[in-house]
This record gives structure tokens, C-alpha cells and sequence, in this order.
């Protein structure tokens, strides 16, 4: 049986800014991170939102788990168990988290969306948007 190909939350290229919050020397939140706490939010668990994104259930918790050490609080909880085999949800500060930096992404790509563009005509061969 040939294998299924897996889903993933990666977009189609364009050019756009990508922005990183750090924090130390720990990125506290950037591109892979918020799409983790969206598919979380969307599936309702960490695997199911591993799998979307095409990543190991390992990988996904390591994240949700540097996420809950360096904020202020959880931005995410799990449950095990129970009548549905348990789940995991954005806490109220993981969705402000998520909120925000979807916030700044849109702001840092309409700031520089006249600079993208230019500099796209200096680059060899394809046209990006």
C-alpha cells in the first residue's frame, strides 16, 4: 500500500517577513510556533496538530512545552484520558499570543510591502509577491 501523503501547514512561497520573538537566547514565539498553536486550536490536540504540520508528536510537545516555560503562564493544557482520549486547548494567553503575533506579521508585511516588492525585481529569475 503505497504511503498517504502527509498535510502540511506550509504555505505556497512569497515574500514576506518572518518574524521571531526572542527572548534570550530561546525564541519565544515565531512562524512554526504559531502555526503549531493554531492547528492545536483548530484539531483540539497536540498530535492531531502534529500531523497536520507533517511533525513527530515529540517534536509538537517539545514546542507546546518551551512555550509554557517561557511566558508568563500555560498557553497550552492537555488532558488525558476521559470519554473522548482527552485533548489540548489554547489558554486565554495563548490565544493574545497567537492574536498578537498574527498582528505583528500582518503590520511588519504591510511596512515593508513596497520594499519587498522592489527588491523582488532584483532577483534572478522568478517574480514573487
Amino acid at each position: 500500500m503505497a504511503a498517504k501523503p502527509r498535510a502540511t501547514a506550509q504555505k505556497p512561497p512569497k515574500s514576506a517577513p518572518r518574524l521571531r520573538i526572542l527572548m534570550g537566547e530561546a525564541i519565544a514565539v515565531g512562524p512554526g510556533k504559531a502555526d503549531l498553536l493554531a492547528a492545536i486550536a483548530a484539531e483540539g490536540s497536540i498530535s492531531a496538530a502534529a500531523r497536520t504540520m507533517g511533525m513527530s508528536y515529540r517534536r509538537a510537545w517539545l514546542l507546546v512545552d518551551e512555550l509554557n516555560r517561557v511566558f508568563v503562564g500555560p498557553v497550552v493544557v492537555s488532558e488525558t484520558g476521559g470519554r473522548r482520549g482527552g485533548g489540548a486547548v489554547l489558554t486565554a494567553l495563548g490565544q493574545e499570543i497567537l492574536q498578537r503575533y498574527r498582528a505583528m506579521e500582518e503590520r511588519a508585511a504591510a511596512s515593508v510591502a513596497e520594499d519587498i516588492r522592489a527588491f523582488g525585481t532584483l532577483l534572478h529569475g522568478k517574480t514573487y509577491s
